[in-house]
């Protein structure tokens, strides 16, 4: 089995654990501030491991990601809210001959979701006509909103169709996670949805990840697990 930290134990992070095993790891560290094996992450805290999973906070998810590359320790990270930091880590990472795979949402429908919308934001490019709109539905406990899944969505449909895609969240009961890509027209409309039904596709994608991550070095998003093979591994 493969060794695996766990890195931050709230909602993901117990949630990974959970499926840890049914995935083939073996969870030898469990780290977080408040409970847990180590309250820190260092060296000696990750004991061995040959992968971690990262869901905490955005001010403590770079020192986090540092400390891991610089023990040779892939890392997927989940936690969203750090891109002002993303280039000085990123850089940290490729120095030391670390591994990074970080994604604002780890459903992998999510990101062949965000496939299909590329392919659909250049089509529709050409098409006259057509607003678009995306609106994005979580639970109430959310804090950040837009999401960062929402934030990407629009970011990867405004490039392809040279306009801004605004964008609507609302924060209501216990929605896992609902985006909605809404292209309409005097006469006619096209959705792009996709729905979360449990948390679990979350964990499930960052455990995944966290599979393909072993033994590569350098920078990587979801897209690269669903568009690279193992044995291209370098």
């Amino acid at each position: 089995m493969t060794r695996l930290a766990i890195i931050g134990l709230g909602k993901m992070g117990r949630a990974v654990e959970q499926l840890a095993a049914a995935h083939g790891f073996d969870v030898v560290a469990r780290i977080d501030t408040t409970g847990g094996d180590a309250h820190d992450v260092t060296a000696e805290t990750l004991n061995g491991a040959e992968v971690a999973v990262e869901f905490t906070t955005p001010e403590a998810a770079p020192a986090n990601i540092r400390v891991c590359a610089a023990a040779r320790c892939p890392i997927v990270v989940g936690t969203t809210g750090w891109d002002a930091r993303r280039p000085e880590v990123e850089e940290f990472v490729r120095e030391v001959g670390g591994a990074l795979l970080a994604a604002p949402n780890f459903s992998i429908g999510v990101a062949a979701f965000m496939m299909t919308v590329e392919a659909a934001a250049d089509a529709m490019r050409a098409a006259p006509g057509f607003d678009v709109h995306l609106i994005e539905t979580h639970h109430a406990q959310k804090k950040d909103a837009p999401s960062g899944t929402a934030l990407a969505i629009a970011r990867a449909a405004s490039a392809r169709l040279g306009r801004e895609v605004p964008i609507t969240s609302v924060r209501t009961g216990s929605v896992p996670g609902v985006h909605e890509l809404v292209f309409d027209a005097p006469f006619e409309q096209i959705r792009l949805v996709h729905s979360a039904r449990d948390r679990r596709v979350f964990a499930e994608g960052a455990l995944r990840a966290a599979a393909w991550l072993v033994g590569r070095r350098g920078i990587f998003t979801l897209r690269d697990v669903l568009t690279t093979t193992k044995e291209s591994a370098t």
